[in-house]
């Protein structure tokens, strides 16, 4: 159903690390320089002028400091509104109606009765199987997913975070030998139809179809496979989509955009990490790159022209000390192309790296509806 294709990763650091300054005060031109530089901060010592001057700019500096202190005490929201903090766990019960909930909420319940209890959604996307994603959360903290299907009853949920609840006492952080000696073999094919889509075997996901549900568990490959995010889709919702792919549209690839970014912040809160924002410029960044690749029909961090990530960013006026990128190729979701991501170590970095600030995600189809995915992290 899902093929991971071999993915890379880039990060670039405009600074140097210690070694590599070690390496270059090694030479004897470097000490020549220094002592040069120090001949120079000597005579800077002995001007009067000089000295006063760089006396007074510190002076307004101060004051400049001060001020700036006093107007960022002002907006403590303003400072912490991105930061993950503690919380109290969220009270998981027991499904009574399926096998598994997610957030306490199971397949079959009604919209009104969930936003009645949590609000209406974060955002809202449409997704591969023609309806939309609600995502739910608090600053990303208690993230999921929900689909409705035409009379507005849940048909799918998701989430990546301890929210987890199961007749089985299958949970966030069971292992995989725990949940297929409790729910016996997966899946190892999906028929459609008249085509059958046969699924990866030894993957880092499992596929079960219990009472009706297809029940997707991934698991985290470094975390000793244990059960790392959740997708439920009912029967109905599943039949209806009887491509591998999805058509293409814009709607579908802002969707998809989207949604990878929701999901790269609620991992990152799951790991005790700030949340990044969303920028537009790199998402250009972003597009034409998968675009590129879509239409000429190639795979990789460098384009025909020789650019690297950096350059298309440099090209794009987005000035950054730090960056990376990662792409995906063939997944059918978001979903299933950031658990791939979050199970590929360098990509992981990546999403898991502290200093960075922003993220844009770019998305674009070849002609098959295959869906390029490319992130764009940076730091200024």
């Amino acid at each position: 159903m899902v093929r991971l294709f071999a993915i890379l990763s880039c990060i670039f650091l405009l600074y140097f690390s210690g070694p590599i300054i070690e390496q270059k005060f090694a030479n004897s031109d470097s000490v020549k320089a220094i002592d040069q530089v120090q001949s120079k901060i000597n005579e800077i010592k002995e001007n009067p002028e000089i000295l006063a001057t760089i006396n007074t700019l510190s002076e307004k500096m101060q004051q400049l400091l001060k001020k700036l202190d006093l107007h960022l005490k002002e907006l403590p929201l303003l400072q912490q509104k991105d930061e993950p903090t503690n919380r109290e766990k969220t009270d998981l019960k027991t499904p009574t109606e399926q096998i598994f909930s997610i957030h306490n909420v199971e397949l079959g319940e009604a919209k009104e009765n969930i936003e009645n209890i949590l609000g209406p959604a974060n955002r809202s996307t449409l997704n591969e199987y023609g309806a939309k994603w609600y995502a739910y959360h608090n600053k990303y903290r208690d993230f999921f997913m929900v689909m409705y299907d035409e009379k507005n009853n849940v048909a799918g949920l998701y989430t990546n975070q301890n929210l987890i609840a199961s007749t089985k006492g299958i949970k966030l952080g069971s292992s995989k030998d725990n949940v297929r000696a409790k729910l016996g073999e997966p899946l190892t094919n999906i028929q459609k139809g008249l085509t059958i889509y046969q699924l990866q075997k030894n993957s880092d996901y499992d596929v079960f179809l219990l009472d009706g549900v297809y029940v997707t568990i991934f698991y985290d490959i470094h975390e000793n496979n244990t059960i790392t995010a959740m997708q439920l889709i009912n029967n109905d919702m599943e039949q209806k989509k009887h491509e591998l792919y999805s058509e293409a549209s814009p709607a579908l690839k802002e969707g998809f955009e989207y949604q990878l970014f929701d999901l790269t912040n609620a991992s990152r809160v799951e790991h005790q990490l700030p949340i990044l924002s969303w920028d537009n410029r790199v998402r250009e960044t972003a597009r034409n790159h998968s675009t590129d690749m879509a239409v000429n029909q190639y795979f990789d961090h460098t384009n025909l022209k020789g650019q690297s990530p950096f350059d298309r960013m440099k090209e794009d006026h987005i000035i950054f000390y730090l960056a990376g990128e990662n792409l995906a190729y063939g997944q059918f979701s978001s979903i299933f192309a950031h658990e791939g991501l979050m199970n590929s170590l360098g990509h992981r970095k990546n999403i898991l790296r502290n200093g960075y600030e922003y993220l844009g995600v770019g998305v674009a189809f070849n002609d098959q509806s295959q869906p390029y995915y490319t992130e764009n992290f940076y730091a200024n």
